[in-house]
């Protein structure tokens, strides 16, 4: 592994702005990556390389320390997002030969704050499931063991930062799709609070699905979500700029005084052994001095609401598609959006209530602790070939989504929540903790995740070269 592979993206960055490394080495260093490793991977199936070396002929610095510049750091973008010029498939077989002629907003920040795009990592189908597999590209496996699955639907952004491919990569989240692979490739990935990274899309006040930074630890995520946010006039629902750099905060570690933890929200199937690691990360907390008390909010209710909600958007977005297009959708976004379809408006603004309710709920609840923690996945990778999990336990999933509640039941909060690795199971394969903070507090957030990235002691071994079918599962 070239020794630039395995630096910080922090570091590199560093490197670059004292003209110690070029982009050009970093681009080769990363190709060179890619080639020994993502065979095995399928985690970037588009490359951009020549693309990334004429930007880094072209880039113009800014002032000088201008917060989230990366000055010619190579990072990858999830395929659910337009790169000019570059192959954008959404995993759908409808776009297989899509090349796209503009880059979507988020694409043109980074770009403009000193990314270099050289790859697109795999997702589902338009993003839809919990396991990376499609048609176009197949399935990208997980790197602790290359016959499980690696989460999804960011699941080729998660990977591509676990093994080196890439420093730093996008993803996004609706249902939990940047913190499920986090969790199931022990990285970090945070889904902020709606508005803070400006996005292209078709609705423009969709507040379920956002886009969020990927790392190999606390500080990176900070660096690039610096990269990734501020106001943009092509989302009304974008914030200013923060009033002070998130690397900051993270660089600046604090334990917080009083947090809730649940080892399920209160209603839902968790693996025992998964429950079990979280509840022993919470316990090293409360070793520290902190205040740790088994609580939730009250999220009875929010499946349905989610399910509801989820099902309008697919029909916004799929229907007139999947009409034009018959028999070229996989049966789960055809049934999310038949789903959909058959609502009606009486459903879907009793489903905005409840959510209205559930927000009001947990934002009060927040106020009396700094963070609610719980296990950002209910089990532990599985095999590749599954596309969902069916059962937890002996709860019986109804639908391909459901598996993955104690993510999507927080994406109804509109609360940043950012997936921290918090331990191992028995046979060697990562586990996620989920942390919740306030609307609007991803810096606080990060200063706590950050000094509980340091107690928790997971982090450190990274990147890694994938284990081919090793462990047992």
């Amino acid at each position: 592994m070239d020794p630039l592979i395995a630096k910080s993206a922090r570091e590199i960055v560093a490197l670059l702005k004292a003209g110690q490394v070029t982009p050009g080495e970093l681009i080769d260093a990363a190709e060179a990556r890619i080639q020994a490793v993502d065979g095995k991977l399928n985690a970037l199936p588009t490359l951009c390389m020549d693309r990334a070396r004429d930007a880094a002929r072209k880039m113009t610095p800014p002032v000088a320390g201008a917060p989230g510049w990366l000055a010619g750091l190579p990072i990858a973008v999830k395929d659910l997002n337009n790169v000019a010029g570059v192959r954008t498939t959404f995993g759908s077989p409808i776009f297989a030969d899509n090349i796209s002629e503009t880059s979507d907003i988020p694409v043109e920040t980074l770009e403009r704050n000193g990314a270099l795009v050289i790859a697109k990592s795999n997702t589902p189908e338009f993003g839809a499931g919990a396991n990376t597999f499609n048609e176009v590209f197949g399935a990208t496996r997980n790197p602790w063991n290359t016959d499980l699955t690696c989460g999804g639907s960011s699941g080729g952004a998660a990977v591509a930062v676990a093994t080196g491919q890439v420093w730093l990569a996008t993803g996004s989240d609706l249902g939990g799709s940047l913190r499920t692979p986090a969790s199931f490739c022990s990285v970090v990935g945070l889904r902020p609070s709606p508005g803070r990274i400006a996005r292209s899309g078709p609705n423009p006040f969709d507040t379920l699905g956002l886009i969020g930074p990927m790392a190999r630890d606390v500080r990176d995520v900070a660096l690039l979500l610096d990269a990734m946010a501020g106001r943009h006039v092509g989302d009304v629902l974008s914030l200013a700029d923060a009033p002070a750099p998130f690397l900051a905060a993270a660089e600046a570690p604090k334990l917080p005084k009083k947090v809730a933890f649940s080892a399920d929200l209160g209603c839902l199937p968790v693996d025992p052994e998964i429950a079990d690691i979280c509840r022993r990360a919470a316990e090293k907390l409360a070793s520290q001095g902190v205040q740790v008390e088994e609580v939730s909010p009250d999220f009875s209710g929010a499946g349905e609401t989610f399910q509801t909600l989820r099902a309008a958007a697919f029909a916004g977005r799929h229907a007139d598609l999947m009409a034009a297009h018959p028999g070229k959708f996989k049966p789960e976004i055809v049934w999310n959006t038949e789903k959909g379809l058959a609502l009606t408006a009486g459903e879907i603004a009793s489903a905005e209530a409840a959510r209205g309710a559930l927000i009001a709920r947990v934002g009060k609840f927040l106020g009396e602790y700094d963070l609610l923690l719980c296990p950002a996945a209910p089990v532990a990778p599985f095999d590749v070939t599954i596309r969902y999990v069916e059962e937890i336990g002996d709860t019986r999933m109804d639908n391909y989504i459901e598996w993955i509640a104690i993510t999507y039941c927080i994406t109804l909060t509109a609360c940043p929540a950012l997936s921290l690795p918090a331990g191992f199971s028995s046979n060697g394969l990562p586990v996620g903790m989920q942390l919740i903070a306030a609307n609007g507090e991803e810096a606080r957030l990060l200063a706590h995740a950050s000094a509980m990235e340091e107690l928790f002691a997971v982090s450190d071994g990274l990147p890694i070269d994938p284990k081919i079918g090793d462990i047992p599962a």
